[in-house]
């Protein structure tokens, strides 16, 4: 009898061991870390090359420099060192030996000009000696030789701003005086060279006053977020711009020094407007506010600067002095609790009055006479991009004749305005004025106003065409009587008269059309 063979048995499932759960763990944490990986790889990559594109050839365009006619000075003329310093530096020359433009040192009552690669060709090395408040003598540093007459480098009136109006002066750190870095850091980011480019201390302390306000009264970003921020990103406040802020700012650390994220800061920072053109940077805004070199400012400048960086506008210290003195006194305060000044400096600084310059900062920018310039190198000069080539631009500006032919400006017109006033016409509207200072040997423009406020208007009203009036009678007869065309005791006919040239007629008329006949 056949047997049956025994049925075979199928094992029951059995639940997942120890191990294949660990593998399907590690096959988990090994897709999102690959996953990770590569996110973070071409995150870094994309937003590395955004910098390095930006930073390639200077995160600033190369704005053209325009500089002054250079001032000549002989032995015998009235002469200070301090003069002579103050001139150098608005040349953009400094103490620095690695100033490309040039740089000097005082010794006594002397004080030795050395020109650098990138100085005006016309101006060379000299040791130039000063005594009793006159030149006595000057030796060329290339010869030994002595000079009658040399020419100092010529003033820097402004760089040509770009197509937003945005001006700047590039500086380098070493060219930022410690107090303004101090001042700086100590309002805006006091562990600034400490941190890797973000501050938890801070970021906590934010939370909480943030959370005790019950809304955002405290912020948390340093000064290489706020580059970050100012350089590649908008100022839209979503994820995705913190996001890349974050992104940018970690790489910004890595690539950089602290001395160069500061400095890249110190030329990039909004510092509000002067008339109708944004300030940018320390450089600008020193010469704006305050008429002079961002080397020499001195303490409780610095601070008024450093103060105008969170809120400009707010703060602006042409318009708003006395919320800019606030907000100075704020920032030496910090310096002193960060140990940067002493109780003594601190006491000093803020008992210091609010100094701003005058007259709109135009005395010294000319900006009516760089719009004649820029106009004249476009027509010229088409192909030529002098925004961003760096070209050095020479001009006839005579700096001294300028201000004084602002300042004439100034005070002639409140008299204007007074004797409007006094007369009391109504809708007359604000008077205006144009100046032209000429040279009468060449006929190069000396200074220009072309009217009573860049600000308010940038209509040049020393182009603008209208009729002369009497005004161009002195030079009608200056060449009669140089001619001998006419003598002061010729008569003339006054009369309707009529000019042809070519197809146009001129017909001169007079005042109500009332002609006198003979008249001498």
């Amino acid at each position: 009898m056949a047997q049956r063979p025994p049925a075979t048995r199928v094992p029951a499932a059995t639940p997942p061991t120890r191990g294949r759960w660990f593998r399907i763990l590690v096959g988990a944490a090994v897709f999102v870390g690959t996953t990770t990986l590569l996110t973070t790889t071409f995150l870094y990559f994309h937003y590395s090359s955004l910098i390095d594109e930006k930073l390639k050839n200077g995160p600033f365009p190369n704005t053209s420099m325009i500089f002054a006619a250079p001032k000549s000075v002989a032995v015998g003329d009235e002469l200070t060192v301090p003069s002579v310093v103050s001139t150098l530096r608005n040349a953009g020359y400094s103490e620095s030996e690695n100033n490309r433009l040039g740089w000097y040192r005082v010794e006594g009552n002397s004080v030795r000009i050395l020109s650098g690669p990138d100085a005006s060709p016309d101006v060379e090395s000299v040791l130039l000696a000063i005594d009793n408040d006159k030149a006595t003598s000057i030796v060329s540093l290339s010869d030994q030789t002595s000079r009658r007459q040399i020419s100092l480098p010529p003033e820097l009136i402004t760089n040509l701003f770009d197509q937003k109006r945005e001006k700047r002066r590039i500086l380098g750190f070493k060219d930022l005086p410690r107090t303004l870095v101090d001042a700086v850091t100590s309002v805006e980011d006091k562990r600034f060279f400490e941190h890797a480019g973000f501050d938890p201390l801070r970021i906590l302390k934010a939370i909480y006053v943030d959370i005790k306000e019950r809304r955002a009264a405290e912020g948390a970003s340093t000064i290489t977020q706020q580059l970050a921020r100012n350089l590649w990103l908008t100022l839209d406040k979503n994820w995705k711009r913190k996001f890349e802020e974050l992104a940018i700012t970690l790489i910004l650390e890595q690539k950089l020094s602290k001395e160069e994220i500061f400095e890249y800061y110190a030329n990039q920072v909004d510092l509000g407007r002067r008339g109708s053109f944004a300030i940018r940077g320390f450089g600008e805004a020193a010469q704006a506010f305050l008429g002079k070199d961002v080397r020499s400012l001195t303490l409780p400048e610095a601070a008024m600067l450093a103060g105008t960086i969170q809120r400009p506008s707010f703060t602006s210290p042409i318009r708003w002095p006395e919320r800019a003195k606030q907000r100075r006194n704020l920032v030496l305060q910090l310096m002193r609790d960060n140990g940067k000044i002493t109780d003594k400096a601190y006491a000093e600084a803020i008992a210091t009055p609010m100094t701003v310059v005058k007259g709109g900062g135009e005395s010294s920018d000319a900006p009516y006479f760089i719009d004649l310039v820029n106009d004249s190198l476009q027509n010229e000069f088409q192909d030529y991009d002098f925004q961003s080539r760096g070209f050095r631009i020479y001009t006839s500006l005579d700096p001294e004749l300028q201000r004084d032919a602002q300042e004439a400006v100034q005070i002639g017109m409140k008299k204007v305005d007074e004797a409007l006033e006094k007369r009391k016409k109504k809708n007359a509207g604000p008077a205006q004025v144009a100046l032209v200072a000429i040279d009468p040997s060449n006929g190069q423009i000396r200074a220009l106003v072309g009217g009573r406020s860049y600000g308010a208007s940038q209509l040049n009203r020393a182009q603008a065409r209208r009729q002369p009036g009497s005004v161009f009678k002195p030079f009608v007869y200056a060449a009669a009587l140089k001619n001998r065309t006419f003598t002061p005791a010729s008569i003339v006919d006054d009369e309707p008269t009529q000019f042809w040239f070519g197809s146009q007629l001129y017909e001169p008329d007079n005042h109500e059309s009332h002609f006198f006949g003979k008249v001498t």
